[in-house]
C-alpha cells in the first residue's frame, strides 16, 4: 500500500495572486493557473505541490500549520521575502534564532537559520 502527499491546500481570497506570490518567493513553477485551483510546485512533475482555492473569508487567527523555510543567508533571504511583499510578525515567538514572516494575505511562515547539524533525528 502507498502513500503519496499530493499537495498543501491554501485557503485564500486570491488564489492567483498569492498563488503567484509564493511561486516568487519558492522559486517553483506554476503548474496550474486556473483561478480556483492555482497550483504550484518546485518542478513539474515533483510532488508534493502547494494548491490555492478561492475562499471569501479573511485570515483571522494564527495559522494552525505553516512552513518553515532554511536558507543559506537566513538576513538575505528575509530581505528578498520583505521586498516581495512578506512583512515581520510577532506571534509571540520571543527572541529566537528564526525569523516569523506573513505572505500578503497574512498567512506565518518560519524562515530559519543556519542548520547546525546534517544529521536530523526524530522521537
Amino acid at each position: 500500500m502507498t502513500l503519496v502527499w499530493e499537495q498543501v491546500v491554501v485557503a485564500t481570497r486570491d488564489p492567483v495572486a498569492l498563488g503567484r506570490w509564493w511561486s516568487s518567493a519558492l522559486r517553483w513553477v506554476i503548474v496550474n493557473d486556473d483561478p480556483t485551483e492555482f497550483e504550484i510546485r518546485s518542478t513539474p512533475d515533483r510532488l508534493p505541490g502547494i494548491l490555492f482555492l478561492p475562499i471569501d473569508e479573511t485570515k483571522q487567527a494564527k495559522n494552525r500549520l505553516h512552513i518553515d523555510l532554511r536558507p543559506d543567508d537566513q538576513s538575505a533571504e528575509v530581505a528578498r521575502l520583505i521586498e516581495l511583499g512578506a512583512s515581520r510578525v510577532d506571534v509571540g515567538q520571543g527572541d529566537v534564532a528564526w525569523v516569523v514572516l506573513a505572505d500578503p494575505e497574512g498567512n506565518e511562515f518560519c524562515v530559519l537559520g543556519p542548520e547546525a547539524s546534517t544529521d536530523v533525528t526524530g522521537p
